[in-house]
């Protein structure tokens, strides 16, 4: 082909692989019409050994049908799109040996960045295993980063998620609830962990009362059980119930309509992180706003090695009040209600 073009190798190999230096526009025009004539089209396997990586990014979520992950998955390809790399996604299932199989797997493809974004656990026995593999992904060109805290040291995206669910404890108290119960992750778990111990101290700031914590998987369904299970065993005067992410308060609030009951009336219900279903939910949900297809773009930045310093820093949330939390009467409000 470079032969056809009437260039050399090396010129028609650049026009060809999208190497960084520059090639005369018009030897590249030549090489293009070459390549079309001939139909010609790069070996991208062998591009991908000599060197050392391709123009991938590999994105290892929990649950890609998971509103939350799928947010974070657009703000990578938008990123990648800016860069002109293509992102292939894989799902963990929420399993950590699942997700070890497919750090092997996927660093035999060699891509450029591996984000890995699923939630993790901090006692998880295949802590050593991940990280040596992905020590020595980057010991061969590979970049990896996280999403959500670690403990491992790779490039991470930190959110907020303890200020945000303490502010949200603050705002819900100020409207006048006092007796709380909250469904979570199981133990361990760093995200849930961080938000349930902020609401905490959210709710002693504020005079309220975390009576009961529930905790389940950290998906719908899980949202769904542990909400029934507080219905079951009697609310006892619980006035609101705090689902440590969106989509478990979904299935609590589903939960909440299947035992006859009404959220935001016969108990309030709120969430964590504002995916776009709550907004259209009957009532709309109370929550904190993180905004997570940022969070998706910053952690191909900080990957790339393009982060800017704001990229580095905590990812600010934001509470959300909505009709799912409506202002609580005080005593002395119902004390001045005229009667018929």
């Amino acid at each position: 082909m470079a032969r056809e073009a009437g260039v050399s190798l090396a010129t028609a190999s650049r026009s060809l692989n999208g190497s960084t230096r520059k090639v005369n526009e018009e030897y590249r025009q030549r090489v293009l019409t070459a390549a079309a004539k001939l139909n010609y089209s790069p070996n991208l396997s062998a591009q991908a050994v000599a060197r050392g990586t391709t123009t991938t990014v590999a994105l290892l979520v929990a649950d890609i049908a998971d509103p939350i992950f799928s947010q974070i998955a657009a703000g990578v390809v938008r990123e990648a799109d800016r860069e002109r790399l293509i992102v292939t996604v894989a799902a963990t299932d929420r399993d950590p040996e699942r997700e070890l199989e497919l750090v092997r797997t996927m660093r035999g493809q060699r891509p450029r960045v591996l984000i890995l974004a699923a939630s993790r656990r901090e006692d998880d026995p295949h802590n050593a295993a991940l990280e040596a593999e992905l020590r020595a992904y980057e010991a061969n060109g590979g970049r990896v980063a996280f999403v959500s805290a670690t403990d491992l040291d790779f490039r991470t995206v930190r959110v907020d998620n303890r200020i945000g669910a303490e502010a949200l404890a603050r705002e819900l108290t100020g409207l006048g609830y006092r007796r709380f119960a909250a469904i979570t992750g199981a133990e361990g778990i760093r995200t849930a962990d961080e938000r349930l111990a902020g609401f905490r101290a959210g709710l002693e700031a504020g005079g309220g009362t975390l009576e009961r914590v529930v905790r389940h998987d950290f998906t719908r369904d899980g949202g769904y059980e542990g909400m029934r299970r507080l219905i079951e065993q009697g609310l006892d005067g619980i006035e609101l119930v705090f689902a440590a992410n969106d989509v478990m308060a979904v299935g609590a609030m589903s939960a909440v309509r299947d035992a006859g009951l009404t959220p935001g009336t016969d108990v309030a219900v709120a969430g964590f992180d504002d995916v776009p279903i709550v907004r259209e939910l009957t009532p709309p949900l109370t929550t904190v706003r993180t905004p997570l297809e940022e969070v998706g773009r910053r952690a191909l930045r900080l990957a790339l090695g393009i982060a800017t310093e704001e990229d580095e820093a905590p990812v600010r949330t934001e509470v959300v009040l909505r009709a799912s939390t409506p202002r609580r009467a005080s005593t002395r409000d119902a004390e001045q209600v005229p009667t018929a």
